[in-house]
């Protein structure tokens, strides 16, 4: 939440001669691959550390583990907008250049997509860093090891060769001297040579208090509509595995079985996805220019986005309505659902596709172009664009979170007042069963409260 800010408003005021973008891009690149390192060799690191190998917990592997990921989190971030404040500066004035320049960036985006989802799918990709498989790291693990290193070698490759060749200009104040008689350069380069610190959280609050009505209802549409995307994105792989396929991550083999298949069904889906979001990034301009703007544009697809969304309730049914079993050996066992289920959830992922090429370009190019015309730093714009993007987020991590820890003192509660009149109000803020109706949660059922 704050890091995208934090860098915005420090790479718009940055005097470094490399430029003003270029170091944080740099510094963000240089801690992605630090991050994925760590990731990679986590259990090798948790090994070496004191992880038994006869132990199914490795604590020591898992902590290097968040430590890795916090730091790519931080590291994304910091990479990410002064990218995309980047791309503004270069397309200067321009709105369809920026309109353009953020296409390719969602463009980009889903290749990365593409070639991370294809090494993924390769099984013997480690065969090409034959180190990467040890007594910590099996099979599964040294063929991710074996992705990050091709990935690192991509990013820092790109980044050298891009950071070489494209001239970022450095920062001049406003108002800096022109020409004009001695004096007045004399004033001018005081003024410059002392300047006038600013607190970053009072820029934020000025940045707000600034904000011009477009502003405003982009960061309102902006929030509402990654309120829609999140739980898609976090939960896309489950649900094709739990409702289209009918599996339990934590049941017996046989519906693991179910659900693993359903996440490899899902990790096909998100392919496509990527095809289609690459496709449609290239073609934002001609579908902008074909409905009248870009904002028309933005808004039509919000409305695919919310019927897509809706279509997850009809496949979930079908599926359901659809289950198969068979019996083998006396026992019975899930069959996959039928093949009009599986086309129908892959075509969902697909066209998934289109609304979120618009949502990885349009926004971010809008608020490039507010920014020019209220005069505000690219970065910090982009940075205050981002927060209407993050809230969501932690609003449905909060509510992921939250939600058990309150059915678990709403349990407590009926225990605690002993099946008395205030229990039934602690549980009735989730649900009052019927007479007919029972429930249960881990090992306590409902019949319990009448004993």
């Amino acid at each position: 939440m704050l890091v995208q800010p934090i860098v915005g408003y420090h790479s718009d005021r940055c005097t470094s001669r490399f430029g003003r973008r270029r170091p944080f891009i740099a510094a963000g690149a240089a801690f992605v691959a630090i991050a994925v390192f760590l990731i990679g060799f986590a259990a090798d690191i948790g090994h070496l550390s004191g992880d038994s190998l006869a132990k199914k917990a490795k604590p020591r592997a898992i902590a290097v583990f968040v430590v890795g990921f916090w730091i790519l989190d931080v590291a994304n971030n910091m990479l990410q907008g002064p990218c995309r404040a980047f791309l503004a500066d270069l397309s200067g004035m321009s709105q369809k250049k920026t309109r353009t320049s953020n296409a390719f960036y969602s463009f980009f985006m889903a290749v990365g997509n593409v070639l991370g989802f294809s090494a993924g799918s390769y099984t013997h990709l480690y065969k090409l860093f034959p180190f990467s498989r040890t007594k910590a790291c099996d099979v599964y693990c040294a063929n991710l090891k074996s992705c990050f290193f091709i990935s690192i070698a991509l990013l820092l490759t790109l980044t050298i060769v891009a950071l070489s060749y494209v001239r970022d200009k450095p920062w001049s104040p406003e108002g800096s001297p022109g020409e004009g008689d001695d004096e007045e350069d004399e004033i001018a380069e005081a003024k410059q040579a002392v300047p006038v610190p600013v607190p970053f959280f009072g820029e934020i609050f000025a940045a707000f208090k600034n904000l011009q009505r477009p502003m405003w209802i982009l960061l309102l549409v902006t929030c509402l509509n990654w309120v829609a995307w999140f739980p898609f994105l976090l939960f896309d792989t489950d649900w094709m595995g739990r409702e289209v396929y009918g599996g339990d991550s934590s049941a017996d083999s046989d519906q693991l079985k179910m659900y693993d298949r359903g996440v490899r069904a899902g990790a096909l889906g998100l392919m496509l996805n990527s095809v289609v979001l690459g496709v449609t990034s290239l073609g934002v301009e001609a579908l902008a220019r074909g409905v009248g703007g870009v904002k028309r544009l933005w808004g039509i697809v919000n409305f695919v986005l919310a019927i897509c969304l809706a279509m997850t309730i009809l496949i979930t049914k079908l599926a359901q309505s659809n289950r198969r079993y068979t019996t083998v050996n006396g026992g019975t066992h899930l069959l996959p659902p039928p093949a009009g289920v599986k086309a129908g959830a892959l075509a969902l992922f697909a066209v998934m596709g289109i609304p979120q090429a618009i949502t990885y370009s349009i926004p971010f190019a809008l608020a490039s172009i507010f920014s020019n015309t209220s005069g505000a730093g690219q970065g910090l714009s982009l940075g205050v664009l981002n927060l209407s993007i993050v809230i969501p987020q932690v609003c449905a991590s909060a509510v992921i979170i939250v939600f058990p820890i309150i059915m678990l003192l709403q349990v407590y509660a009926i225990y605690l007042f002993d099946d008395g009149f205030l229990g039934w109000i602690q549980i009735g803020f989730i649900w009052i069963p019927g007479p007919e109706k029972s429930f249960t949660f881990g090992e306590f059922h409902s019949s319990d409260l009448l004993t």
